[in-house]
């Protein structure tokens, strides 16, 4: 197309047809049982499946080399715009299918992404599966489910004799979380997972910039795990990224079927993990909720329950976490997760980065029906 050139209407048609689609994706959102019966229950697995069976044979993540060549293009594409524009080189006629262009490059990745995972945002989700009642709870069944959780924590701990804890090869952990949602899914069939693709991330060295312990890639399949951080979180996270894999978009529910496959596993480490990690979340909400009541007196009695409560060995397996992250602390990290908090709240999980705790309402939906955890 020369420069002076008026866009060509096949342009505006191909931007109109994108566009188009994009909203009937936006709109299919508004129906969760169309999307749970038909995409999240149905074609997602086999996308899913298929996903994986292709990049589990390769030895790194697919997924970020996809992330690093997008970052590329846009670096070489901004390169080349501002070449144009100093050269004088660009008119009204010149940027209008450049805008269009752009946008119709968003719309088609919104398209893809939607297609491959993003719908699973608006399912009926895992509550609906198991029939779970999740109901407001209030502040005394979370502080009932915080205390459950330490005891069970305790007894998990007492388990792994050892004062400094095990650190396992990254790929027995990867194995070994599969053969929880194995033995998971001979009770919950919905839950079955097969062709494990599990990567170390490659943007590890700048984690720390990026704020993240894992994530999930919805254009490779692949579930991207932080290596560097310490071993004892890498079996839930990993649990945690398998249960996006399987279609369960939302933090809350994939914390929470992570949470049951760790569990399934009957391998104490595992299951240290995890009470690890919902401890965390159970404490987080039952000091959130004394706040909001403005309970200080309760707030401060129960910081120091918790802690007198809590093993020694668990004190010191936590503050070593908690010192691991405090070391790496930064100021561009926030950033990241403001703009995480966005892309949450974009994708109707409205409470942000805090939907990671809303496990805790799941987890006491769960132990009501079934008094197990």
């Amino acid at each position: 197309m020369n420069e002076g050139q008026k866009p060509s209407p096949l342009i505006w048609i191909k931007t109109g047809s994108l566009l188009f689609i994009a909203l009937l994706l936006h709109l299919l959102g508004y129906f969760p049982s169309i999307i749970e019966n038909w995409y999240s229950t149905g074609i997602y697995k086999g996308i899913s499946y298929l996903l994986r069976a292709v990049t589990k044979w390769v030895p790194f993540s697919v997924g970020d080399v996809l992330y690093i060549l997008f970052i590329i293009s846009l670096i070489v594409g901004l390169i080349r715009f501002i070449i144009r524009l100093v050269g004088g080189k660009l008119n009204r006629h010149s940027v209008i299918p450049i805008a269009l262009k752009l946008f119709g490059k968003i719309l088609y990745i919104y398209i893809i992404f939607r297609l491959l995972w993003g719908l699973n945002y608006d399912r009926l989700g895992i509550a609906h599966q198991l029939k779970l009642s999740t109901k407001e709870y209030e502040t005394e069944e979370v502080i009932q489910l915080t205390n459950r959780l330490i005891d069970s924590l305790n007894a998990c701990r007492l388990r792994l004799s050892d004062t400094v804890l095990p650190e396992p090869p990254v790929d027995s952990i990867f194995r070994m979380a599969g053969i929880g949602y194995s033995r998971l899914s001979d009770q919950y069939f919905f839950l079955n997972y097969t062709q494990r693709s599990l990567k170390p991330s490659l943007f590890t060295p700048i984690a720390d910039w990026l704020s993240f312990t894992g994530y999930y890639n919805p254009f490779s399949g692949e579930g991207q795990v932080r290596k560097d951080i310490p071993r004892v979180l890498i079996p839930f996270v990993s649990c945690h990224e398998i249960g996006h894999q399987l279609g369960y978009a939302s933090e809350s529910e994939a914390n929470f079927v992570g949470f049951l496959a760790a569990l399934s596993t009957n391998d104490p480490y595992f299951r240290y993990s995890a009470l690890n990690e919902l401890f965390t979340y159970a404490q987080r909400e039952e000091l959130f909720m004394l706040a909001l009541a403005k309970d200080s007196v309760r707030f401060e009695s129960v910081i120091q329950q918790n802690r007198e409560r809590l093993d020694t060995l668990v004190r010191k397996d936590r503050k070593e976490i908690r010192t691991f992250f405090q070391q790496r602390s930064n100021k561009i990290s926030p950033a990241f997760n403001d703009l995480y908090e966005r892309y949450l709240k974009a994708n109707d999980q409205a409470e942000g980065l805090r939907s990671y705790d809303e496990v805790v309402g799941l987890l006491i939906a769960y132990i009501k029906k079934h008094e197990k955890i």
